[in-house]
């Protein structure tokens, strides 16, 4: 399999070419066009209709998927549901974890899980489970914003904000706690950070979507005339 990410950065593409026997496997609703020699079918994907429902109910993606695969060569686009970024990681027998709703597209071979990471939430959306993507393929997130990667050496460390975490490898070690003091959390509209130690990677977004919709509810007012929906301010 081969693909290109295209188009403007804030509006990418996802062209995957397949050949023979080759498939794709991508989030409903993520498909904007494919080669008439390619057959779409849509299903609850590999691990079962337990681990379908789990990662549904747990993960924050979709029952189904989509699965494209080939009759003849040909390619499929794909696009992220908001403005941002597309990333694509091979995986050989590795493990990273994503935020709910960050997987837009894999190979087949790669196994969509969740995993529990405390009573606590990991990110700041509420997610106390992440989803686990791991075994041979790649993989494709997508952001809301521009995507970064910042690659850890041995016990190197880095502070996110939690509302900006995409992914990371199940190689980095993380702890998840209150940014500042009480001052700082009373008025300095930062929430939960995460600390990370590699080696590793771990992905971030620039814009926080959960900031947007609060500002959209703050122009809105008691009359909601200034702004209609998220969407306006996209």
């Amino acid at each position: 399999m081969e693909y290109e990410i295209v188009g403007d950065s804030a509006f990418p593409e996802l062209e995957v070419s397949l050949a023979a026997d080759e498939q794709i496997v991508a989030e409903p609703g993520a498909m904007l066009r494919y080669s008439p020699g390619i057959e779409m079918t849509t299903d609850t994907g590999s691990g079962g209709l337990v681990d379908t429902a789990k990662r549904a109910a747990l993960g924050g993606e979709s029952v189904f998927v989509n699965t494209f695969t080939v009759q003849s060569p040909g390619s499929v686009t794909l696009v992220p549901p908001a403005p941002g970024d597309v990333s694509g990681r091979f995986l050989n027998q590795e493990t990273i974890y994503a935020k709910s709703g960050a997987f837009l597209a894999a190979e087949p071979d790669v196994d969509i899980g969740t995993e529990f990471r405390g009573a606590s939430s990991f990110f700041g959306g509420g997610d106390a489970f992440l989803l686990q993507l791991s075994g041979v393929g790649t993989v494709f997130l997508d952001s809301y914003g521009a995507l970064g990667q910042i690659e850890l050496d041995g016990d190197e460390q880095t502070v996110v904000d939690t509302d900006h975490v995409v992914a990371f490898d199940s190689s980095v070690q993380h702890s998840t706690s209150r940014a500042g003091g009480l001052t700082s959390r009373a008025f300095g509209n930062e929430g939960k950070t995460a600390e990370f130690t590699g080696p590793g990677t771990v992905w971030v977004q620039n814009r926080d979507f959960e900031r947007l919709a609060e500002n959209v509810i703050a122009e809105e007012g008691p009359g909601g005339d200034e702004a209609t929906s998220v969407t306006d301010f996209l």
